[in-house]
């Protein structure tokens, strides 16, 4: 299995404690800067198919990331006791991948047995510090990195000790050959895993630890604004302990395992998948609260409520496996959004702080 997106690079198959530990806000400055690119050199030995299937998981990553920076880095203090150290950058190595991608995201992207940066928080203590797209890890407080199939795992176990107890972490790293050493200062952000939802249903999911947001949804999200939209309230939900009040953490935690994978079963997903409508009260917690985590992550609030209007109208709730399936109380929702973002914009006027 493949986790095809994560903001928890050195997570594959740990256990939820170590989860938050490990939250490094992959590739959210999604492309390597043009001084720095990740190589990529297509042979005739990796298959179209594979190189094609490859881009396409990295593309939409990419904006995944990019988007849930700013909502992951400006609101600790509203994730409700889910904020942690991070370390502000994301690192993988060719096992990352599925068996069947693992050789084209070595030849695509240069990833081997060592962990490589592949991608840097915007204005995070990695950026400031230097770290790269593209660095290999070395070192971590003079400790070699492990490598091979189990290296994100094992980083992961070493890191756990240094996050939670330092404000910095030294690291280095290879880069154009020769070895670079690295002071890289701790970010507090939200400690959510964003998973990428291998399926073309439009939907998002919450477990109280990940959020999930299928490819359909990112297809149907003209903007990034719009796919912001998504995020912050699926991320509201988990600050809220909604999938928790619900009884749904395990039946959500196993779609989004589902739908993580390369080739996910597809007839698990019937109908709701057995997910319960979210109560309207619920619903409209959250988007109360997400509608503040959106300005004070500096995006535009005044298009959400024609986003979830348009949303409703194209997939309402009749339609198997929607965002509306299962958060069927639109009008309540916008109703509650109208008096919100208003609440909203006038702390906004008045330089007060943005709490609900």
């Amino acid at each position: 299995m493949h986790r095809i997106a994560q903001l928890v690079p050195f997570q594959l198959k740990l256990p939820a404690a170590l989860l938050p530990i490990a939250l490094l806000l992959a590739a959210c400055a999604t492309q390597a800067p043009p001084s720095q690119p990740i190589p990529q050199v297509v042979t005739p030995q990796i298959g179209a198919a594979e190189q094609a299937t490859l881009r396409s998981l990295v593309s939409l990553q990419d904006r995944l990331y990019r988007v849930a920076a700013p909502l992951l880095v400006n609101n600790p203090e509203l994730c409700k006791g889910n904020a942690r150290n991070l370390l502000g950058f994301t690192a993988k190595n060719k096992y990352s991948y599925s068996a069947d991608l693992a050789d084209a995201a070595q030849t695509l992207f240069g990833l081997d047995e060592r962990l490589q940066v592949t991608g840097v928080l915007a204005g995070s203590g990695a950026a400031r510090a230097g770290v790269r797209r593209g660095d290999k890890l070395i070192a971590v407080e003079g400790k070699p990195m492990p490598e091979g199939p189990d290296a994100e795992r094992q980083a992961a176990i070493a890191l756990l000790p240094l996050v939670g107890a330092r404000s910095s972490i030294k690291l280095n790293v290879l880069r154009d050959g020769a070895e670079v050493p690295l002071n890289v200062p701790l970010t507090r952000a939200c400690a959510y895993s964003i998973e990428l939802g291998n399926a073309d249903n439009v939907n998002a999911y919450n477990d109280g630890r990940r959020v999930m947001i299928t490819r359909g949804m990112m297809n149907f999200a003209r903007s990034d604004e719009e796919l912001a939209y998504v995020l912050a309230k699926e991320m509201a939900h988990n600050s809220l302990l909604h999938a928790t009040k619900q009884n749904m953490s395990g039946t959500v935690g196993d779609i989004i395992d589902n739908l993580i994978r390369i080739h996910p079963d597809m007839t698990a997903m019937a109908g709701t998948a057995g997910v319960k409508p979210t109560p309207q009260e619920l619903d409209a917690a959250a988007d109360t609260l997400s509608l503040f985590m959106l300005a004070r992550a500096g995006y535009n609030i005044d298009r959400a409520i024609p986003f979830w209007e348009r949303l409703a109208s194209q997939y309402p709730a009749t339609v198997p496996n929607s965002y509306t399936a299962i958060h069927p109380a639109t009008g309540y929702r916008i109703s509650v959004m109208e008096k919100i973002a208003a609440d909203v914009k006038a702390k906004q006027a008045a330089r007060k702080p943005l709490f609900p």
